[in-house]
């Protein structure tokens, strides 16, 4: 796993709004305790084997602390009689994240969570990046499994550095999934999925807030 800021975890913390660093014409300063924020999010496009059109959806928090993007049908898998073009499955996500006048946010916490089925030597990976549309800057996640391993995995990336989306009311974040299994010469089905529990999954964005 690439960088000391990455590690496996079963628990989501709650990001406070710590105004960290801010973008260009963001407001400095100590913590902001933000009392007129909502965030509304909404999936505007969708692409790829793992995530046929209306088969992922994004819901905001209740708290407007982040969002989490759910997902059905999201699995890899290979050995035993799977399809060979099931053995690498992606999803391309763009989510428009619509902020009140004033505020902007960077992303400070993201959590993947999900299911594997891996038989002895077997091996599956898991990789995601993800953007502000027109931003030069990304962040990537790249996490190996080898089997055998059968339950749950989780995958958190937390941000040392804030970097928040340009001023405005609306911004565009790409999000790009992928889920490769290799079976090895198995004859056993080994599988990777983006569901931790039976029915949807989810990735968990927590979000940190600064004023314009």
């Amino acid at each position: 796993m690439a960088g000391a800021k990455r590690f496996i975890a079963v628990t989501l913390s709650t990001v406070l709004a710590f105004a960290l660093s801010g973008p260009a014409h963001a407001s400095s300063g100590s913590t902001t305790i933000v009392s007129d924020r909502n965030i509304t999010v909404e999936v505007i496009a969708s692409n790829g084997s793992g995530c046929a059109p209306g088969t992922a959806r994004v819901t905001g928090n209740a708290d407007d602390t982040g969002f989490r993007v759910r997902y059905q049908n999201f699995t890899a898998e290979a050995g035993g009689n799977a399809d060979p073009t099931s053995s690498r499955k992606n999803c391309q996500l763009s989510v428009l994240v619509t902020t009140p006048p004033g505020w902007t946010v960077a992303i400070a916490e993201a959590e993947y969570r999900g299911r594997a089925h891996l038989h002895s030597g077997a091996s599956a990976l898991h990789r995601t990046n993800y953007y502000w549309q027109g931003s030069s800057r990304d962040n990537r996640v790249n996490e190996r499994f080898a089997g055998p391993f059968f339950g749950t995995w989780s995958t958190r990336d937390v941000e040392a550095v804030l970097h928040y989306a340009p001023c405005a009311e609306q911004r565009v974040l790409n999000l790009n999934t992928e889920l490769r299994v290799d079976a090895r010469g198995s004859s056993s089905r080994s599988s990777m999925s983006m569901s931790a529990t039976e029915g949807n999954a989810e990735t968990l964005f927590n979000i940190s807030w600064a004023r314009c």
